[in-house]
């Protein structure tokens, strides 16, 4: 039988793109969301509110074997109240589920953790984060690491970049973007675009969120990245290139922000171990 993959966040910006993955490779999906509503049809929906005082929470959210929990509210709003008040329910339902039964809980970390760094992020880059959203899941990641230590759950923190792609549904450059494009907008203002970032689509992300999920050997922080850091400026002009828009950066309209890193990326060591196991699989 193959295994279950709860999803929690499903219907989220990377959450429909991990349920599509997951099915794809087989897998028997649960998807939980507030709203389920164009989510694949190959999953089982579950509506269970996971952040209530349910009873039994882990059988009502189908006993899976393994949870990948990308809900989270507010992501792009960076100095949102919610993330400090989300903080200890995100840490209960962990609990909860890591002490009923569940043997693999794959968390949605960010580069934001960190804050101001230059170069390349591994577990021992220190995290000093600048917005609220990477003080909540700082906290979070260390909390739940640290009770893990304690239980019969693995706990694999999944550290994402710059994310790019479906940006219909985005908040990033690439939507700003695109909707300027729609708009009819024939300049676009931009900084100097010198800054380095590690890029990666979301439907490639998705697949490395899958993959660190379902196996057993690597746990803890896994940079689910390209490992490239690439300037903003390259990547939004091939960006532009490749959806063919007639629309132009106007580069130095805005300042470079000072508390924006000349580059940083993640450290894929931990993440192409996995890969490795997984092409000899193939």
């Amino acid at each position: 039988m193959s295994k279950k993959i709860l999803v929690t966040g499903a219907n989220g910006y990377i959450g429909r793109h991990v349920v599509r993955y997951a099915c794809k490779a087989g897998y028997h999906v649960i998807a939980n969301d507030l709203v389920t509503d164009g989510i694949d049809p190959r999953v089982e929906i579950n509506n269970v509110p996971i952040f209530s005082q349910e009873k039994d929470l882990f059988r009502k959210l189908g006993s899976p074997d393994i949870c990948i929990h990308m809900a989270w509210r507010n992501g792009f709003i960076h100095n949102s109240p919610t993330h400090m008040e989300d903080l200890s329910p995100n840490i209960a339902f962990f609990l909860k589920m890591a002490s009923a039964g569940l043997t693999s809980f794959s968390a949605m970390g960010t580069m934001h953790e960190v804050g101001y760094w230059e170069g390349a992020i591994n577990d021992g880059t220190p995290c000093n984060p600048l917005s609220q959203y990477g003080i909540a899941k700082n906290a979070m990641r260390q909390s739940i690491l640290l009770f893990s230590k304690d239980l019969p759950c693995q706990v694999k923190w999944l550290r994402a970049y710059y994310i790019t792609g479906d940006d219909a549904r985005g908040s990033s450059i690439f939507a700003k973007l695109t909707k300027a494009e729609s708009d009819g907008q024939k300049t676009f203002p931009f900084t100097s675009g010198k800054n380095r970032y590690d890029f990666i689509d979301v439907d490639d992300l998705a697949r490395l969120i899958v993959l660190s999920s379902v196996q057993n050997k690597i746990n803890g922080i896994i940079n689910v990245c390209s490992g490239k850091p690439m300037t903003l400026a390259e990547r939004v002009e091939q960006f532009i290139r490749e959806n063919e828009y007639h629309i132009r950066l106007e580069y130095g309209a805005f300042p470079d922000r000072p508390y924006d890193s000349p580059g940083i990326w993640g450290d894929t060591e931990k993440l192409d171990e996995i890969l490795k196991e997984y092409n000899a699989l193939e």
